[in-house]
């Protein structure tokens, strides 16, 4: 593939490994350069990778690797037609990458999801903070290591306010006063027959 002829050319030193699975190229780099990487596969004519599909994160907790995580980056140039995948290592004693929303605005999403999911960190990202749970949410769901049952002293605070609200609030649940098995169309529905019987036995 021209993309890694020229990726060993000018980031020898960068890569870690290349090849291809299920159909696909991919190519696995140190995380210091992935800038400067990325940059060159969007900019260079021959690739024109311009568009981001995705960047998520893969945690190889339990396994024997030098690494625990790899943000990846799935790449495809709209000009070639052609898809690349990008893999960079992240050791857990140090979570943190550069953002590539200088290259790509998509990314502002992407790496807010991988922060909050994966809790790793995205250098001079513009608004670095979670996107799909609560800001004080303890941990990072898509952690393998992140427990399926919590123990009750464990469990998020703001789920522990919403029960008792809805303990509270449980009195004026309309839908508990409908008998099981009578919709409320067909409740409505009962009262309007009933009330138009009254009205013609009078």
């Amino acid at each position: 593939m021209r993309a890694l002829e020229l990726l060993q050319e000018k980031f020898a030193s960068e890569i870690v490994k290349t090849g291809e699975t299920a159909g696909q190229h991919y190519v696995i780099v140190n995380r210091e350069k992935i800038v400067e990487i990325l940059r060159f596969l969007h900019d260079h004519p021959e690739l024109l990778f311009d568009h981001l599909a995705d960047l998520t994160a893969i945690d190889w907790h339990g396994k024997k690797k030098d690494y625990r995580f790899e943000v990846v980056y799935n790449l495809y140039s709209i000009r070639y037609g052609y898809f690349l995948r990008v893999k960079a290592q992240v050791p857990e004693d140090d979570p943190r990458i550069d953002s590539v929303t200088c290259i790509w605005q998509v990314a502002n999403w992407f790496e807010r999801e991988v922060y909050d999911m994966f809790g790793i960190t995205f250098n001079n990202h513009p608004d670095l903070r979670r996107l799909l749970m609560p800001e004080d949410w303890p941990g990072h769901p898509l952690r393998k290591d992140y427990p399926l049952s919590p123990e009750p002293e464990q469990e998020w605070q703001g789920y522990k306010e919403l029960k008792e609200k809805a303990k509270r609030l449980a009195e004026f649940d309309w839908y508990k006063r409908i008998p099981p098995g009578l919709s409320e169309e067909t409740q409505e529905s009962a009262q309007v027959e009933e009330e138009e019987g009254h009205g013609t036995s009078a």
